[in-house]
């Protein structure tokens, strides 16, 4: 004990001296390892490894390939007008009606009907002069609303009349099968009997409506008028495919299509 006492100094010096000794000896393996560790995480940033690449899942980029290669149609006009708005119209009962559903283009036909020029051969008067055969002449297309009813008018064989002469008696002259008349306004050979006369589509009257003022016009013909929208058009033409109205103001002229389920 008296030793440590006298020598403690020298005691701990030397553990500290054999401390130092054994950290210098280890210094340079301490450095060796640190300098390897940076030497590591340098090869790592600047050579890391790189996973090799696996199949691409292009499934989403084809599919959005797909629709730019067939754009979807897109209207903005009608019906929507998203960008190109339209004005409307109050009518009377205080409806709103789009600007292009009012005026001619409006008007439609409900229903057409044919008007014929009808030839009957109704009997045969005989006299010492010859026989003379009464012919009734239907003009249902008649501008003159007196000459649409049946007429009945005389005829003998090559006289001519207001409307047709009689080119041929088939059969006996007294008791006819068929006559074959030359008609004036054609000169269309045509053939009657009693039993069957001839018919000719000479004409069309017509029924209209115009919806934005709920108005109907029942039996019109060509030069009756017809007044909706504040102004009033002439019905110039009708035909099984169209009738033709003109403004009374300024004469300008629209085509309206019939309706193609009209009752003929």
């Amino acid at each position: 004990m008296d030793l440590l006492k006298k020598h403690y100094e020298k005691i701990i010096l030397g553990v500290v001296l054999v401390g130092l000794a054994v950290a210098v000896g280890f210094l340079p393996f301490y450095v060796a390892s640190n300098k390897q560790e940076l030497e590591d995480k340098r090869n790592s940033l600047f050579f890391p490894k790189v996973k090799e690449l696996t199949n691409l899942d292009l499934t989403i980029s084809d599919a959005a390939l797909k629709r730019v290669a067939n754009p979807a149609m897109i209207d903005f006009s009608a019906p929507n007008r998203l960008f190109n708005p339209m004005p409307w119209q109050k009518t009377a009962d205080d409806r709103l009606i789009p600007y292009d559903k009012v005026g001619p283009m409006a008007a439609g036909v409900t229903n057409l009907v044919p008007l014929y020029l009808r030839l009957t051969l109704d009997s045969v008067a005989t006299s010492d002069s010859g026989p003379r055969y009464v012919v009734g002449v239907q003009r249902e297309a008649a501008t003159n609303p007196r000459e649409r009813n049946k007429r009945q008018t005389y005829a003998t064989l090559n006289t001519k009349n207001d409307h047709f002469v009689i080119i041929e008696v088939k059969g006996k002259p007294e008791d006819p099968d068929q006559l074959v008349l030359l008609l004036n306004d054609t000169d269309e050979r045509v053939t009657i009997s009693r039993d069957k006369p001839f018919e000719r589509v000479d004409g069309w009257m017509a029924d209209f409506r115009y919806e934005p003022e709920r108005k109907t016009w029942n039996a019109r013909r060509v030069g009756s008028s017809l007044a909706f929208a504040g102004e009033e058009y002439n019905i110039v033409a009708i035909t099984r495919d169209e009738v033709v109205l003109s403004a009374k103001s300024n004469g300008k002229k629209w085509t309206i299509k019939t309706n193609p389920n009209s009752t003929l």
